[in-house]
């Protein structure tokens, strides 16, 4: 009875322990965050100390709106991220399907040689990468941000272990009824697949979003910038840094990224536990 009743308090101790530690790693994660608010939303002498009675303001988000062409950032950034993320979905569906369902000789080594994309960090090719996209004259668009990420290693790993869980018969019955590949794979594979088409769509997206040094060195005008890569003329030390107007900029940058995010937390959360090694 004893060492039952030490186990249970053993157990218990530990519960308390992860959830004081969760907490902790959330709030150390959080406070950039309120930081960035409590400033976007207050005057500028409010930015380094806190007063409940600090009044609210929102003339840094219409400082920081007139400082840049946000606007135009914006429409750079959507059709950069619809771009690359829906080039990534066609091209990562097709890949999977093909390693999932069918077997062709040197199957394992091509799997093998795609999986190794996930050692190289981007930054490795940038030089190489910025040769090839001169060398077919697409610099200074976005076209050539988006080019060198239109294939994704990990969208093919993703796709390809949640095909492997749908059931052969169903590819069969549809083939019975007289489907082709195309077909089979449209109606029968992409729909099962919604949540992981969701989850990783909002990684492709967060991703590309928040993509600063390959923009940086490919795109040299305003037509082409995106958002952060725009955020950059806020940091420039010959106008002095205002802080209040750099977290109202980083907000309105970022607030697009988390309301996708909490609208599609669910799916984000079951497509990766669903995708399990097999």
């Amino acid at each position: 009875m004893n060492e039952q009743r030490n186990m249970y308090d053993s157990r218990g101790f530990s519960r308390v322990l992860d959830t004081t530690a969760a907490w902790m790693l959330a709030i150390l994660w959080a406070l950039p965050l309120f930081y960035a608010i409590w400033t976007a939303f207050h005057p500028a002498e409010f930015s380094t100390r806190f007063s409940l009675t600090a009044p609210l303001t929102l003339e840094n988000f219409a400082n920081a709106w007139k400082a840049a062409p946000f606007a135009r950032y914006f429409v750079n950034t959507i059709m950069l991220v619809t771009l690359t993320t829906g080039m990534q979905l066609v091209l990562c569906t097709l890949a999977a399907y093909a390693f999932a369902r069918y077997d062709f000789k040197g199957k394992g080594i091509a799997f093998a040689l795609i999986l190794m994309q996930l050692m190289i960090m981007p930054d490795v090719l940038v030089v190489e990468n910025y040769s090839t996209m001169s060398k077919i004259g697409v610099l200074d668009s976005t076209l050539a941000i988006s080019l060198p990420y239109m294939a994704s290693a990990f969208g093919i790993f993703l796709l390809r272990q949640t095909f492997k869980s749908v059931p052969k018969e169903l590819e069969e019955a549809a083939a019975v009824e007289g489907a082709n590949t195309l077909q089979v794979l449209w109606h029968v594979y992409v729909p099962l697949a919604k949540p992981t088409y969701a989850a990783y769509a909002l990684v492709s997206i967060s991703t590309h979003w928040n993509n600063f040094l390959w923009p940086l060195i490919v795109t040299n005008s305003v037509n082409s910038r995106p958002l952060t890569v725009g955020l950059q003329i806020f940091s420039a030390t010959e106008q002095g840094v205002d802080w209040t107007i750099i977290t109202a900029a980083t907000l309105m940058t970022s607030g697009p990224l988390l309301v996708a995010f909490l609208l599609f937390q669910r799916q984000f959360v079951q497509s990766f536990m669903r995708a399990g090694i097999k």
